[in-house]
């Protein structure tokens, strides 16, 4: 499920964009099917225009019916009838989404025997201090079996004492998701915490929930400003 709305705080209209010769959301849309991970890919969005893009090269929507607060409000809503298991949530603004980081958050689920574990996404290292910095970069920090404790866009841990080496990671915008655990997400109220930061993910933080973190050493290029855009397309060349 690829969540796909077409207005964008930072960025309007930015699924939209050129991206050498097609919209960024029919690359992320191409990414995914080109994996073949999925028994189906679709784009969930609130957006005609966008539905046309898709429809056009023959891929398949299903359009929100209601208002919602975040990418996995709307994946949840187009689920909820279906006969699914696992349901994976690719943003819209990834389209350096590649296979091997997609195996690697589904292994979870393999490998997860007695299904304890609800939900589960990637993080990869980053060193670049600009970055770190960046509010547009997410930032995550683990415990020891690597379940997240916290969701940022403030630089954590915060560097108090700089003798003391840190990873940092960078969150992407990619969930794995039980059925289960993504319809009850849609029914648990948006706290504080969320509605501060911005990041769907401390949602399940917020009510206790454990969230599974796998890392990648792929980044990609997420397109959240006019800026990324221009990264993306000198990559994409």
């Amino acid at each position: 499920m690829i969540p796909a709305r077409y207005q964008a705080s930072r960025f309007p209209a930015k699924l939209m964009q050129d991206l050498q010769g097609k919209p960024v959301i029919v690359r992320t849309y191409e990414a995914v099917l080109a994996t073949k991970l999925f028994d189906d890919v679709y784009i969930v969005t609130d957006s005609e225009v966008i539905q046309k893009a898709i429809e056009e090269i023959g891929g398949k929507v299903i359009r929100s019916k209601q208002e919602h607060q975040s990418g996995s409000d709307r994946i949840a809503e187009a689920v909820i009838d279906m006969d699914v298991d696992i349901v994976i949530n690719v943003q819209g603004d990834e389209p350096f989404i590649e296979k091997d980081s997609l195996i690697k958050v589904i292994d979870v689920f393999h490998k997860d025997k007695s299904k304890e574990i609800d939900l589960a996404s990637l993080m990869t290292p980053i060193t670049d201090w600009d970055e770190i910095k960046n509010p547009n970069t997410v930032k995550v920090i683990v415990d020891n079996n690597n379940f997240a404790l916290y969701f940022s866009r403030s630089p954590i841990p915060y560097p108090r004492d700089e003798n003391v080496d840190a990873t940092y990671y960078k969150h992407k915008g990619i969930y794995a998701f039980r059925k289960r655990a993504l319809v009850d997400f849609q029914k648990l109220p948006m706290l504080p915490l969320e509605a501060k930061e911005k990041i769907e993910a401390i949602r399940f933080l917020e009510y206790g929930r454990k969230l599974k973190m796998v890392e990648t050493e792929v980044s990609g290029i997420e397109i959240d400003t006019p800026e990324d855009l221009e990264r993306a397309i000198k990559a994409w060349k």
